[in-house]
């Protein structure tokens, strides 16, 4: 009997990246196992040289996962020579990465991790997690704006999953996302003609931002059983 996984899993599994990402970089040509490039079907172990980037990939790490509030101007793109980028604002101790990214001019609750199943759970489609969302946009709402969001929406051909949908002022909504399209909070109300002036996270599963200060490096280490809904 064999012990061995496959090569996204375990990058996964090596706090590395999620499995999709792990996915991309053997795509991208820059992962080897035992000096020879990896392919998708390739099943893996400690006792294999995998190496990404150059450098040695082994074991399994510990999990980790932090909150963060995330400021307006912090791209969640993790890239070193973009000073705007979030890796610049990451814990120096251990790698992690984003899950549910929220685009440069949004704001809110971020978790971090290196758990690539775990972030497969919350991300992936077939699981709908909610994410709660503050939405403020650029003129008085009509009556019948939530009624119509929380139907759906045609966003990048498709029409977006019914959601919950909430007027909380004259301009701003609350709406509880169980999908993750590309700016899908600002494509849809563009359908509607508003322009989103404030995007603001506050949720992610039963995990909110609670007392958590807006700011660079305020990190509140949860654990998993925190975040997931029962």
């Amino acid at each position: 009997m064999t012990n061995k996984i496959r090569l996204a899993k375990y990058l996964a599994h090596a706090g590395l990246c999620s499995r999709k990402q792990a996915s991309r970089l053997i795509d991208q040509g820059v992962v080897t196992v035992n000096n020879h490039a990896a392919n998708h079907i390739d099943h893996v172990d400690d006792n294999d040289v995998i190496l990404v980037n150059d450098c040695r990939v082994q074991g399994k790490a510990k999990l980790v996962y932090y909150a963060y509030h995330k400021p307006v101007g912090i791209d969640c793109k993790l890239k070193l020579n973009d000073p705007s980028s979030l890796i610049h604002h990451l814990p120096s101790s251990i790698r992690v990465y984003p899950i549910g990214r929220l685009d440069k001019d949004s704001r809110g609750l971020l978790i971090l991790t290196n758990d690539g199943e775990f972030c497969n759970y919350l991300i992936h489609p077939d699981f709908h997690q909610p994410k709660r969302y503050i939405v403020t946009v650029d003129k008085p709402l009509a009556d019948d704006f939530c009624h119509k969001m929380a139907k759906g929406v045609p966003v990048d051909n498709q029409i977006t999953l019914p959601c919950a949908v909430e007027k909380l002022s004259e301009q701003q909504f609350s709406i509880i996302l169980k999908q993750g399209l590309n700016r899908q909070i600002r494509k849809m109300s563009h359908y509607f003609g508003y322009t989103v002036v404030d995007l603001y996270r506050v949720q992610i599963c039963k995990l909110d931002l609670s007392n958590l200060p807006l700011a660079e490096n305020s990190y509140l280490e949860v654990k998993k059983s925190d975040i997931i809904k029962n």
